[in-house]
């Protein structure tokens, strides 16, 4: 920089000396200031650039480590990351009481007709967002006492962090209890609410499904008490079915059907307690039937219980998944020792479709 103005300043010095000197030297020395002060200002920009370092490429091995380093504080869902798949398990026994402490060495995992090696197993309690579709329609006339007592037994067992929201159904589902960790609110907003009207279940699990959609933890489950019926609903069973088959919501129902109250024909019982079934088949979760209304809130204080006692079985899949693809799985108990009871049931999802990242 020194140089150019140095240079620029003898031209000058030889045009004043110089009257007769012609407009095109006069011309020349602007056009060479103007290229020096242009060099000046390309190396100060220079100066201004800062190289961000790329960042580093995680591969899908590294991906798989995260995942099962997070295994213990992410919530029992059936779930696909990379290539590891991780499948929510509940164990019960004759009389539908959780088992646990067992082991991932307890366990054989089938995918695609091939047992896996089981990589990761936990069992921790960890807080869910719940929702709750109670019937109100008609059918329901004399039992909502009863519901509302098992509700109570529900969240006497539940986890202090839980949050819920309610929605009732009857032409319509309706959302009367907005989520919430209260359950005073829930059952004051219950108190004066009264059976009647036709019976729009199907309608109310999209409306529970959408809601959870936006819940604030991972976990997530519905709970339905109704007799089963529908006959008000827009939406069809299988579209809810498919429905919940893609959610990661756990559906447990607990199916009312005692004689104290025969508003329904055996052929609508039986609807009722398939559309249940259905439901909570295809989420993994699983439905109890009463029969007598002084089990209610026994049947509901279960099912929490068991709400709180899902394994989480992790395993990367042989033959490597397919984006896209769909996979049905089987999980089974394996014979030992330790567990001399074959009449356990797991309640599991049976499918999943692979969505790599």
């Amino acid at each position: 920089m020194v140089g150019c103005w140095g240079l620029s300043r003898q031209l000058f010095g030889r045009v004043q000396q110089n009257k007769q000197v012609s407009f095109d030297i006069v011309a020349a020395f602007i056009c060479f200031l103007a290229l020096c002060l242009s060099s000046v200002a390309m190396a100060q920009n220079l100066d201004d650039v800062h190289v961000e370092p790329r960042e580093q490429t995680v591969t899908a091995e590294h991906r798989g480590t995260q995942v099962a380093g997070a295994l213990l504080s992410e919530p029992a869902l059936l779930n696909v990351q990379v290539d590891v798949v991780l499948v929510p398990v509940v164990v019960t026994d004759a009389a539908n009481r959780p088992v646990m402490g067992l082991k991932k060495e307890n366990f054989a995992i089938y995918d695609a007709e091939q047992k896996q090696q089981i990589r990761y197993c936990s069992a921790e309690d960890t807080p869910i967002s719940v929702g709750i579709i109670l019937d109100f329609s008609g059918t329901m006339a004399g039992r909502i006492d009863s519901a509302r007592d098992a509700l109570e037994s529900f969240f006497q067992n539940s986890h202090p962090d839980d949050d819920y929201f309610v929605i009732t159904f009857a032409d319509r589902p309706q959302l009367i209890s907005d989520t919430t960790r209260s359950t005073e609110q829930i059952q004051n907003n219950l108190g004066l609410a009264a059976a009647s009207g036709h019976t729009a279940l199907l309608d109310a699990v999209h409306m529970g499904l959408d809601k959870l959609k936006h819940s604030q933890y991972e976990r997530r489950a519905l709970l339905i008490i109704s007799d089963g019926g529908d006959n008000w609903s827009r939406y069809k069973l299988r579209e809810i079915t498919k429905e919940v088959e893609e959610s990661r919501v756990d559906v447990y129902s607990i199916g009312l059907f005692n004689n104290e109250f025969p508003l329904l024909s055996s052929l609508e019982v039986s609807a009722g307690k398939h559309l249940l079934n259905k439901l909570s088949d295809s989420s993994g979760g699983r439905t109890v039937t009463v029969d007598d209304l002084r089990k209610l809130p026994d049947a509901a204080a279960a099912i929490s219980q068991e709400m709180r006692s899902q394994y989480v079985l992790g395993y990367r899949p042989s033959p490597p998944l397919r984006k896209g693809e769909s996979r049905k799985i089987k999980v089974r108990i394996e014979p030992n020792a330790m567990i001399r009871d074959s009449r356990l049931h797991l309640a599991y999802k049976k499918n999943y479709v692979a969505s790599l990242n």
